[in-house]
């Protein structure tokens, strides 16, 4: 690798919150630069999350040209490739000019949650999905969102000529091409991970007399380049229109994660403490759930990343600080002052509806609320613990599965409280630890145009080489668990459990009420 120690890489992340952007050299891996865009979002009471992908444009060019614009002439030519990472499942719908055809339904929507019963019903139920794609199909998932689109907006419908996710959109813009690979891919829920190829059965199942294979992307490997960025989008970025710079892959933000974490090859765990909560693991063979908890994607370099997804993490915290009118250290001071298990009160962190469990319909509960509880320590340590036993729920499917627990990688906003690492390795039992570079996504996405860019100019790199050697963790932020916490944890795990499967049904009446008399 050391003969493009001169390259610069840069790396992408276009989540919900905003778009980030960092730029690193060839040689270490450091990062020499970054940038950052905030935007909003569509929200209603029906579980409706949106976003209008001109945003995401528009953030991408300003996030990267601020990158480019601090460069002389000579350094932005040492600029050989990009990666964009994505957040995963939203449904970017283009008509044929390519224009986007309306508002991209995100991955925490939850508003298509009949339509995945009707897609489970044509399909012949659960098992069924798991054998046509691995996945079950769930709300968060793309499949459901194109059945939405049929049945409610169909003059839109009728429009549709290309279905892209978020990350495919972005490399669309930047190279002109429509491609996709399988990691974002196996999380649209009309992909067949073992087979690594669209499935024909749940694309019928959405729509008996269309062909909708005509209207998804060719697929590529993760190491192959969806194109170089074109002439007019380098005049946007403020790069020299004889530049000739490779876009990546690119990925889901979860698979891009992967990456900036070392993940990628077997025996490491990564949790992310974002917006939604995520825990995965390499795998070098599919692991598929039995009873379609378990997201069994592919990753974005050629293996598999089993992964379960909580929607609901700095929400909640965000949430707490909202109504408390207080700062992040405010709540570190607060949580710190209650006692492991918040005296017994217990969050339910259904906000946005849940994914893992499959909760649709679900809002945040507080249980075991009493004078003594009531108090704004321990709602505030509640709610940070609550959020990471949901995550536990995760972890224990894929301790299920076989995946062996060690260290647990954390990355995201959550990781950067001390009293948060703590608690994750309490109720993980398991060393917490964080990265050194703790923008793990646009990271991670930059590393893998590092290793495309390898392998166009014929160098047969392993992904895994490359993280090995500029992948590290944060020792001084290392915690481990400590026993009686373990124990109080483990009972309120079972607790949270428990509760959240009895108020299913309540759930669904409540949102039934919601949409009723109060949308």
């Amino acid at each position: 690798m050391s003969r493009y120690s001169e390259d610069f890489y840069i790396g992408v992340d276009v989540g919900t919150q905003g778009t980030k952007a960092v730029m690193i050299k060839g040689d270490t891996g450091e990062i020499i630069g970054d940038s950052r865009k905030s935007y909003g979002i569509v929200e209603k009471p029906d579980g409706t999350r949106e976003q209008n992908a001109e945003d995401w444009k528009d953030a991408v060019v300003e996030t990267v040209g601020t990158l480019v614009k601090n460069l002389d002439k000579r350094d932005r030519e040492r600029i050989k490739g990009i990666g964009i990472s994505g957040q995963q499942h939203g449904f970017v719908p283009l008509d044929k000019e390519g224009k986007v055809i309306r508002n991209v339904k995100l991955w925490n929507d939850t508003s298509t949650a009949r339509q995945c019963e009707e897609i489970l019903d044509k399909l012949g139920g659960l098992s069924k999905a798991l054998e046509y794609t691995g996945n079950n199909i769930l709300p968060g998932y793309t499949a459901p969102k194109v059945l939405w689109l049929k049945e409610n907006e169909p003059e839109n419908y009728d429009k549709l000529n290309i279905i892209l996710l978020p990350h495919d959109y972005i490399n669309f813009f930047l190279t002109g091409e429509k491609k996709a690979e399988p990691g974002d891919a196996s999380g649209t829920a009309y992909y067949n991970v073992k087979e690594r190829q669209w499935s024909e059965e749940v694309l019928r199942a959405i729509d008996s007399e269309k062909d909708l294979k005509e209207n998804l992307p060719e697929l590529i490997e993760n190491h192959e380049p969806v194109g170089f960025i074109r002439k007019d989008v380098l005049d946007l970025l403020g790069l020299e229109s004889s530049s000739k710079i490779i876009v990546s892959s690119g990925g889901g933000d979860n698979m891009m994660g992967a990456i900036g974490t070392g993940n990628t090859k077997r025996g490491i765990i990564t949790a992310s403490l974002g917006t939604s909560g995520t825990i995965y693991a390499y795998s070098d063979f599919p692991v598929i759930d039995k009873l379609g908890e378990l997201a069994a994607f592919c990753d974005s370099t050629g293996g598999w990343l089993p992964l379960a997804c909580t929607m609901n993490v700095t929400v909640a915290t965000e949430m707490i600080k909202s109504l408390f009118q207080i700062d992040n250290v405010k709540l570190e001071e607060l949580v710190k002052s209650s006692l492991p298990g918040a005296h017994g009160l217990i969050l339910l962190p259904y906000f946005n509806g849940e994914r893992t469990p499959n909760v649709p319909y679900g809002t945040g509960v507080f249980f075991g609320i009493n004078e003594f509880t009531l108090t704004e320590e321990n709602l505030a340590r509640s709610t940070m613990e609550g959020v990471t036993l949901g995550l536990r729920y995760g972890l224990e499917i894929m301790k299920r599965e076989g995946i062996k627990q060690s260290e647990i990688r954390l990355t995201g906003g959550g990781s950067k409280s001390s009293i948060w690492r703590q608690i994750v390795a309490d109720i993980f039992n398991a060393t917490s630890v964080n990265m050194k570079i703790d923008e793990a996504a646009s990271f991670g996405a930059a590393l893998q145009a590092m290793w495309c860019y390898f392998h166009y100019n014929g160098e047969n790199v392993e992904i895994s080489d490359i993280t090995d050697e500029m992948v590290k963790v944060k020792e001084e932020t290392r915690c481990e668990p400590i026993k009686e916490n373990v124990e109080v944890y483990d009972e309120l795990y079972s607790i949270q459990t428990e509760l959240g499967k009895a108020l299913n049904d309540v759930f669904q009446n409540h949102r039934e009420l919601l949409v009723k008399r109060f949308q």
